[in-house]
């Protein structure tokens, strides 16, 4: 299966949520209560309110606008201004040398993600370091080491217990002597209660930023999508504390809810740089806006 049927595949959920009632709506015509009706099913898929209301603004001022009656117009339609929407949030690209910090709360799936990240860099021909700057959580090191011999890159970690800032210190000064292409960086998967945490996460930002100038510095969010719409909430956190340059989704093909990335875009301007589609080490692809909107329509 090709990386485009992954994503469709992945998304087969969300699909099957929605198509059978956008069918229902399309088979009726575009009458008065046509709008409202189809704002209820975009809502159904997680999508928000206020995105939701955007997206069948531009909808009914574009059909009035190019006076389009016939439903098959409207339905491409829809699609444009959903692409668009998760266009808004600009894609960074991924410069080197490159420090990828992941963060997230526990249960998203952060460590299996970086062994796969891990593994997509090196199928791009990029050397990788791992730093395992999780010493909060008992075995996240071990854990980690085990991602690291399956996806055949370095890692780098002290005890448990000990400063997460140390670790990415040399983490740093490992990737700077050998030229290293990537660092990643592993972080404890942080409540966003815990004040405490998020000023670790802050002060891990700083280092990267202080002893590692000249490397592109991305920070990315590994978010659960069967969460739907409490991942954004998550997002606005993360956001504040260390401003965000992209989100990791998982657990894509688990939801019927997968809407919410069209929020992610829209309302919060964080792009979704990666997407995981299953369980293998392979099963990590870079986000496409159109195959995402083909996947959910």
């Amino acid at each position: 299966m090709g990386l485009f049927g992954k994503i469709i595949g992945a998304l087969k959920k969300t699909k099957d949520n929605i198509s059978s009632k956008l069918s229902a709506l399309f088979a009726k015509g575009l009458g008065d209560d046509f709008y409202d009706e189809l704002e209820e099913i975009l809502i159904s898929a997680d999508i928000s309110v206020t995105t939701a209301e955007d997206i069948v603004e531009q909808i009914r001022e574009e059909a009035k606008k190019e006076k389009l009656k016939d439903r098959e117009y409207v339905i491409d339609l829809l699609k444009d201004v959903i692409e668009d929407t998760l266009l808004q949030a600009e894609q960074p690209k991924i410069e080197y040398p490159a420090v990828i910090m992941l963060v997230g709360v526990n249960g998203v799936g952060k460590t299996t993600t970086i062994g796969k990240l891990a593994n997509y860099f090196v199928r791009e021909k990029k050397s990788v370091t791992l730093a395992a700057a999780d010493t909060f959580r008992a075995a996240a090191a071990d854990q980690l080491t085990v991602w690291a011999e399956r996806a055949k890159v370095r890692i780098v970690k002290h005890e448990e217990g000990s400063d997460p800032s140390a670790v990415v210190y040399d983490a740093i000064a490992s990737a700077k002597a050998k030229k290293t292409d990537v660092v990643i960086v592993d972080t404890a998967g942080r409540l966003h209660v815990k004040a405490n945490l998020m000023e670790e996460l802050k002060k891990m930002d700083r280092v990267v930023g202080r002893d590692y100038p000249e490397a592109h510095f991305y920070k990315f969010l590994v978010l659960d999508a069967t969460t739907g719409q409490n991942a954004l909430s998550q997002a606005r956190i993360f956001d504040e504390a260390v401003d965000l340059d992209g989100i990791v989704l998982t657990k894509l093909d688990g939801t019927a809810k997968g809407g919410f990335v069209v929020s992610l875009c829209g309302e919060l301007q964080i792009p979704v740089v990666f997407v995981g589609t299953g369980e293998k080490l392979d099963d990590l692809q870079p986000f496409d806006a159109e195959e995402f909107t083909e996947g959910i329509l």
